[in-house]
């Protein structure tokens, strides 16, 4: 999970603080070169950590904090703010052409994930925003790059262009020609990269920009690689003046640092973060919520828009309809669980919540779901819709087609009971009037 020692590291700081009714020089002293390891430890860039800790120190010291009743969350205030600035203050939007096609270039170093983000971005437009992207395969150097290409693009439904190994240059302009030919009104291009930056590859990427002016260049930076990513962040910028960032892998880096300096070393927004292996694990950027879950206040917004995106309106429509008449199912229930399981892990949902990273340690068993999943698709669809029929001998069948045990059986229709008796109580009971004051309440199982 991204920034899990980080946001530990710094909740016990702030928890000293918070615990003192008045705090001296020499505490927010103390606090502060805590807070400073911490951020080294995450790997942010050391020039960045050293600004950040000025700032902070500076407005902490002043008498918004000395002279507050609660000096201990002003300065964690304070902290949320100045991260908030350092990764960019608000969430920076791709620029769309005036007329089209968008022309968005992809470049980076090769492992970083970008074929993969190519679809993936495309994909996020065509959901977001109803575009029509195009993706142009023009890294001709890796074996079976413009296969990966071609099979991530069948997957999302998204048309990939390309010319074998001929000049990549070229291929980036047919594209466009073609999108402007069938009505595509973006084309997202594929760059080659290298296991290193090199002269002859920064010059491929000189010349198609040259000649196809894209209207976006989003650097496409592996987050695991903590400083080295920087460091490539800023070699691309000056080559390219790159207009964005795309953090790849960002699940997987338990430090964080990439995330808090790119932004401020390379002067360019993060636009993106890729956050899982699925085609639709990708996030827009936004600062404020991620430094809400650095210090781990949650981030119930992206919270919200998930289960948003996860949840049909008009299935939950329907489902609220059958819990006030007390006619919840075991479909229903099977529905409810796998809608939740599109919105990601359990440990990412509780990460979302406020104060849910101090639960980073709690083994949550995810093959739960599956076995939930596995038990109920094993059932008739009278045993579903009418639980009470499933007998001895009808348990027995069910745990042998799914491969478990009856106790495993019988845990479920257990859980099963106690959630339709709350749904009756949250219903109202009979006559499915619902209680003053619950208004559309549904749980999510």
């Amino acid at each position: 999970m991204a920034f899990e020692g980080l946001s530990g590291k710094l909740q016990s700081v702030f928890k000293k603080l918070t615990g003192r009714g008045k705090l001296s020089e020499k505490d927010i002293k103390e606090a502060m070169r805590e807070v400073k390891l911490a951020l080294l430890e995450a790997d942010v860039n050391f020039a960045v950590v050293k600004d950040f800790i000025k700032s902070v120190s500076a407005r902490a010291n002043g008498a918004e904090v000395m002279e507050s009743l609660t000096p201990g969350q002003q300065v964690i205030k304070i902290v949320n703010e100045e991260l908030t600035a350092l990764m960019g203050s608000s969430q920076s939007k791709l620029n769309f052409a005036p007329a089209p096609p968008t022309v968005v270039m992809l470049c980076g170093l090769q492992g970083a994930g970008k074929t993969t983000m190519c679809g993936k971005l495309g994909a996020y437009l065509k959901k977001q925003y109803s575009r029509s992207p195009l993706l142009a395969a023009c890294d001709i150097y890796r074996p079976a790059a413009i296969k990966q290409l071609q099979v991530v693009g069948e997957k999302l439904g998204l048309p990939v262009f390309e010319r074998g190994t001929e000049n990549p240059v070229e291929t980036a302009r047919q594209a466009i020609a073609l999108a402007e030919r069938n009505g595509y009104d973006v084309v997202i291009i594929d760059t080659a990269g290298r296991l290193h930056i090199d002269e002859a590859m920064m010059q491929e990427l000189v010349d198609i920009k040259a000649a196809v002016k894209p209207h976006e260049i989003l650097l496409t930076v592996d987050a695991m690689t903590g400083q080295d990513a920087v460091n490539v962040a800023k070699t691309f910028n000056e080559a390219l003046n790159v207009t964005g960032v795309i953090l790849t892998k960002l699940d997987g880096d338990t430090r964080g640092g990439a995330a808090i300096s790119v932004r401020a070393v390379t002067g360019k927004p993060i636009k993106f973060t890729g956050v899982g292996e699925k085609l639709t694990d990708i996030e827009p950027f936004h600062p404020d919520r991620m430094a809400s879950r650095i210090l781990g206040m949650g981030d119930v917004l992206s919270l919200i828009e998930k289960a948003q995106e996860s949840f049909d309106e008009k299935k939950a429509a329907e489902l609220a309809q059958r819990m006030a008449q007390n006619r919840f199912t075991l479909t229903d229930f099977l529905d409810q669980m796998q809608q939740m399981k599109n919105m990601g892990s359990m440990q990412d949902i509780l990460a979302m919540l406020p104060g849910g990273s101090k639960l980073s340690n709690l083994q949550i068993d995810e093959k739960a779901l599956a076995r939930t999943e596995a038990i109920i698709l094993s059932m008739t669809p009278a045993e579903r819709s009418t639980p009470e029929i499933i007998n001895a001998s009808r348990k027995k069948r069910i745990a042998k087609g799914c491969g478990l045990q009856i106790q495993d059986v019988n845990r479920l229709l257990n859980q099963y009971e106690q959630s339709r008796k709350l749904m009756k109580q949250l219903g109202g009971g009979r006559g499915g009037k619902k209680r003053r004051g619950m208004g559309g309440f549904k749980l999510p199982f």
